[in-house]
Formats: C-alpha cells, structure tokens, sequence
C-alpha cells in the first residue's frame, strides 16, 4: 500500500471539514497533469500549505480525470470546497496566469470517505518531508515512516468512521485496491458520474456522441430503488437517451442491443431518431469485463421499468 500526501488549501479544507461529505474533488487548477502515485482505494492525506506543516485530513483515493469546471461543479457541486460555480472559477483564477477560457479544464482527484481532524488532532509531517515540495510525496506503508505516519493516522482518527486497511500479511492486494475497490467501496454520486464517464471513454454507447456536456451517468437501476454507484450498474447516454431510459421508453438487453418501445411512438407521435437504433448492438462500451453493465441490472431494467 501507498500513501500520498497531498499539498491542500486551507479555504478547501475548512469549507469541507464542516461539511463532512460523503466523497471530495481535490482539484487542482490545471487539466495537464496527471495524478498516477496512487492505486484506487490507497489514503490520500491532506497537508496545508506552509507554514502550517500539519496532515488534517484525508481520503481514499478513486480517480483522477480532467473535466470542464462545470462539468466538475455539475458532478460535485459544494464537494469540490466552495459554495459555487462562480467561486469556483475565482479559485481558479487565483491560481492560473491564463484567466480567458469560459470555462477552464481543471484536473480532478475523486476521494471516497473523506475524514478532517479537528486542530488538537492534526499531525506534523513526518520528518523528511521538505519544505520544497509543492504538490505532494508518496510514502510506502511497509516502511518504518510510512507505518508510523499511518499509525498516527489511525491514532487520530480514533472516534471517526475511518477505513482501515487490512495489513499487507492478511490480504491479497490486487483484491483489497485497484479495480475490485471500485466495486466494492461505498462511491457517491459524483465519483460514479467521473468513473462512468471515463469508462466509456467519453461517449454515448448508443449514438457515440462526443460533446461532453450532453452526456451523462444513467443508472441501470435507480440508487433511489438500491442501485449502486458501481460502473457495472452505469452506463453512459446522450441526455435525451438518458431520459428515454430513464421513463423506460428504452432499454438495453443483457446482450448489449438497444431496444425501443412501441409505446413511444404510440404515446407522442414521434421517435423516428430512436427507432434506428432499435434492434442494434452498443456502439461504445468499456472493454474491461468487470466495468461492462451487469446482466443482472440490466434485466431489472427489462423487466421492472421498459414499457413493453
């Protein structure tokens, strides 16, 4: 296991420390830069900037994708640290010299189960952190610093809802973090939209529609009704299919076609677009067989909501 130590904005932090949500963008003011230390499911910990050389909190880490900022308000809303869109693009603006685009691709770090400490609870950095560093540093947890800086963690979190990591010894670790966290991990809404998003590579499966801002995360079965925010019980629609699926004048087979209703015709007179599409395979779907949707949800979707 890895653990990253993330240089944090105090605005951000303090904002989210009184919300306490579910899930948090750590954002960062540019799109170019990747973030790749971490593998899904390893503690991502808050350090403010100096002076104040404390760890105050910390996450899980999901993600890490580049999105429009309102595409990011769109998925997050106040989780990304600030109260709206518009603060948001002032933070942005604080922190870039290029101040002209509408809206600015900034890059977005999806965390599961954040935790905050209260002040008497923050913990200074461990010893070789130096002052130079500007983004963050990666500590093994297998080693002597990184199982003391954890045991600090732990030691200060004592009280609050924190996952624990199972010891190196007693777990598999391709089981415990990379693609089976995402499956099992309690996700939020907006960590569902970013993953669905990218799964499907940022187009519509029926259409294969491009444009970002029409595409959305349509769950297979409703969260509302227990349907998880889980890839495989996600799929990725333009927003006029969305609403289609959504009201069950579409739906999608275990095999992947598409299949119209009658009823869509009969009730509104209309839907010659969605007709050529029924009976056809999905033009996009992710390749990785765990994040394809689940014949299971699926068929709910056949059998509970689709007009027949």
């Amino acid at each position: 296991m890895k653990i990253w130590v993330g240089v944090t904005d105090e605005d951000w932090f303090t904002h989210l420390s009184h919300l306490k949500p579910d899930e948090a963008n750590f954002w960062q003011p540019s799109g170019a830069r990747a973030f790749r230390a971490l593998a899904p499911g390893e503690p991502f910990l808050f350090k403010l900037h100096s002076p104040k050389n404390f760890i105050v909190g910390g996450g899980f880490f999901v993600s890490h994708t580049a999105l429009p900022a309102s595409i990011a308000w769109d998925a997050f809303g106040i989780k990304n640290g600030v109260g709206s869109l518009d603060e948001l693009h002032a933070r942005i603006r604080r922190y870039r010299r290029e101040t002209e685009a509408v809206d600015p691709v900034i890059g977005c770090t999806v965390l599961a189960e954040p935790f905050f400490l209260e002040e008497p609870a923050w913990l200074a950095v461990p010893s070789s952190w130096a002052p130079n560093i500007v983004q963050g540093k990666t500590y093994e947890a297998e080693s002597a610093e990184g199982r003391a800086l954890w045991q600090s963690v732990r030691l200060s979190t004592a009280g609050l809802r924190v996952r624990e990591p199972a010891p190196a010894a007693d777990r598999d670790e391709e089981a415990r973090f990379g693609a089976e966290y995402l499956t099992r991990s309690r996700l939020g809404q907006g960590a569902f939209r970013v993953l669905v998003t990218d799964a499907y590579e940022r187009r519509c499966a029926v259409t294969g529609e491009r444009t970002l801002p029409v595409l959305e995360a349509a769950h297979i079965k409703p969260y509302a009704l227990s349907g998880p925010h889980q890839v495989n019980n996600g799929i990725l629609l333009r927003s006029d299919l969305h609403r289609l699926f959504d009201l069950g004048y579409v739906t999608i087979t275990p095999d992947l076609r598409l299949e119209v209703s009658r009823r869509l015709k009969a009730e509104w007179q209309n839907g010659r677009e969605y007709y050529a599409h029924h009976g056809q395979p999905l033009r996009f779907y992710p390749q990785e067989p765990s994040r394809r949707p689940s014949p299971e949800f699926l068929r709910w979707h056949n059998e509970s909501r689709f007009r027949t």
